[in-house]
C-alpha cells in the first residue's frame, strides 16, 4: 500500500480523549453533589443530574456502574471536602481553639445563606433516609461522622490544653453531642430557612461546656 493514499476518515463522532472522560465524570460528581445536598437520594432522579451536565442518559453507567456506586462517590468526595474544611479551621493557630469551632459555625451560616438554605449537608441527608438507601451506605456513613468527631474532639483537647475547658472533659463525648445536635440544627435551618437554629444551638453547646 503506498504511503501517500490518505486514509478514509471514519465515520461519526470522534472518540473522547481521557481527559475529556475525566471532564464529564467530574462534572457528574459535581452535579450530584449539588442535587444531594439539597434533596435526599431516592428522590434525586438521574435525569435531574444528567440534565445539568447535558451528559445523555446512556452515558451515565459509562462512568458509574450503577447509582448506588454514584452514591458512594459522592460520599467520598464530600467527605474528604468537609475533612478538609474541619482541619482549616480546627487547624487555624492564629485563633484560640473554641474561637475556631465558632469560625466553623460562622462558615457554615455563611455558605447556608448563599444557597438560600436550600443546601444541607449531604452526610446529614443521607442519614436521615438511611432506611431507604442500600445498606453498603450505613457503615460509611457512620464512618464519616466518627471522622468528624475526631477532629472535633482534638479542637477541644486544644482547648483543654489552653485552659479554655475543664481538663476533666470528655472530648469526645463532647464532640459526638455537638454533630448530633449539629446536624439537627442544619435540618431546622433548612425547614425555617434561618440562621436561628444554627447560631442557637451552637451558642447552647458553648455555654455548656465544662469550663477550667
Amino acid at each position: 500500500m503506498p504511503t501517500d493514499v490518505p486514509l478514509k476518515p471514519r465515520r461519526g463522532r470522534p472518540p473522547k480523549s481521557r481527559v475529556d472522560e475525566a471532564d464529564t465524570r467530574e462534572m457528574l460528581i459535581r452535579a450530584g453533589l449539588e442535587v444531594l445536598t439539597e434533596k435526599g437520594f431516592a428522590t434525586a432522579a438521574i435525569d435531574e443530574i444528567l440534565a445539568r451536565v447535558r451528559v445523555p442518559k446512556g452515558s451515565f453507567y459509562h462512568y458509574f456502574a450503577s447509582k448506588e456506586a454514584f452514591g458512594m462517590e459522592l460520599i467520598e468526595r464530600y467527605a474528604s471536602y468537609f475533612a478538609y474544611k474541619l482541619d482549616s479551621h480546627f487547624g487555624n493557630q492564629t485563633l484560640a481553639p473554641l474561637a475556631r469551632l465558632e469560625a466553623f459555625v460562622a462558615d457554615a451560616v455563611s455558605g447556608m445563606e448563599r444557597y438560600d438554605f436550600k443546601r444541607g449537608c449531604l452526610i446529614g441527608n443521607l442519614g436521615q433516609e438511611m432506611n431507604g438507601l442500600p445498606e453498603s451506605f450505613r457503615n460509611r456513613l457512620v464512618e464519616v461522622f466518627k471522622d468528624w468527631e475526631t477532629r472535633t474532639a482534638a479542637c477541644l483537647d486544644a482547648a483543654k490544653a489552653q485552659g479554655q475547658v475543664a481538663p476533666a472533659a470528655d472530648t469526645a463525648e463532647l464532640a459526638c453531642v455537638f454533630w448530633i445536635g449539629w446536624e439537627g440544627a442544619v435540618l431546622r435551618a433548612k425547614l425555617e430557612r434561618s440562621a436561628r437554629p444554627l447560631q442557637a444551638f451552637a451558642q447552647f453547646f458553648a455555654a455548656g461546656l465544662p469550663r477550667a
